[in-house]
């Protein structure tokens, strides 16, 4: 595995840390990395209205939007899970608007890892050429 790929999985585990989940427990983080090399990291954040909660993925990544970075080497995710932890299905998509070889390092605490590109996650995903 890539030396960049390890430090994102340490990274996101610090940010599953703080994550805030008082319904659920189920706490996940992610890590962001962007072409020019920097870090942006998320947490989920869940609300008493369930549909207002927002996954670590999208925050990570609305993270690094709203910094200026819109173009991603990898994207990391890790949860106390059995198997490494996949994203839901709206983080596929917002994944995929970046880009659809984007690799999606899935990990959990047990450090298990599996490493796919999302249009693997996410075949024949709805992009902006679907809007022309």
């Amino acid at each position: 595995m890539k030396k960049e790929y390890k430090k994102l999985i340490k990274e996101a585990e610090k940010a599953r840390k703080r994550a805030y989940t008082p319904y659920s427990k189920f706490k996940v983080g992610a890590a962001v990395l962007s072409v020019d090399g920097e870090i942006f990291t998320g947490c989920n954040i869940e609300n008493a209205s369930f549909g207002l909660a927002v996954c670590a993925e999208r925050v990570a990544i609305f993270k690094a939007i709203s910094e200026g970075s819109t173009k991603f080497e990898a994207i990391a995710i890790i949860g106390d899970t059995d198997k490494p932890c996949s994203p839901c299905g709206a983080c596929r998509q917002v994944i995929s608007e970046f880009g659809e070889d984007i690799p999606l390092i899935m990990a959990n605490l047990n450090g298990d890892v599996k490493i796919k590109k999302i249009k693997e996650l996410l075949p024949e995903a709805f992009g902006k050429n679907d809007l022309l």
